[in-house]
């Protein structure tokens, strides 16, 4: 006798996103210095009618939150996890900007290995082309 698979985590949450009719959502990555740029994106996308994810925040940038040295370094690695939960929970990934740091290198990776499409807004950028 065959015992039915079970579903995979990644399977459950596609079922539950067709059960509660989502919209595709897309997670935007890319370096920080696309800030805007990612914000034009996240309009554009939003407008196509789907969910759109990106960095919370630019760390780089002056902040209360950032000024910490110790806590800065452990809220990079956190934001890094929770980007990492992002790309999970997103139907595809949009990579914004015309610069592929080693971050948003191990990112695209990172999607791939999960089976998520990748777009680029600069597609000659995309390391794998």
């Amino acid at each position: 006798m065959s015992y039915p698979q079970l579903l995979t985590p990644a399977e459950k949450l596609a079922d539950a996103k067709k059960l509660l009719s989502l919209p595709r959502i897309v997670v935007i990555c890319g370096s920080t210095r696309f800030m805007t740029e990612m914000t034009e994106a996240d309009l554009r996308e939003t407008k196509a009618g789907k969910i759109v994810v990106k960095p919370g925040g630019d760390m780089k940038s002056p902040h209360e939150l950032f000024s910490d040295p110790e806590e800065a370094e452990a809220l990079k690695v956190r934001l890094g996890d929770l980007h990492r939960a992002k790309i999970r929970l997103a139907d595809e990934v949009l990579v914004v900007g015309d610069y592929i740091g080693d971050s948003t290198r191990a990112e695209i990776a990172y999607a791939r290995s999960l089976g998520k499409p990748v777009r680029f807004t600069h597609p000659e950028v995309d390391p794998d082309a």
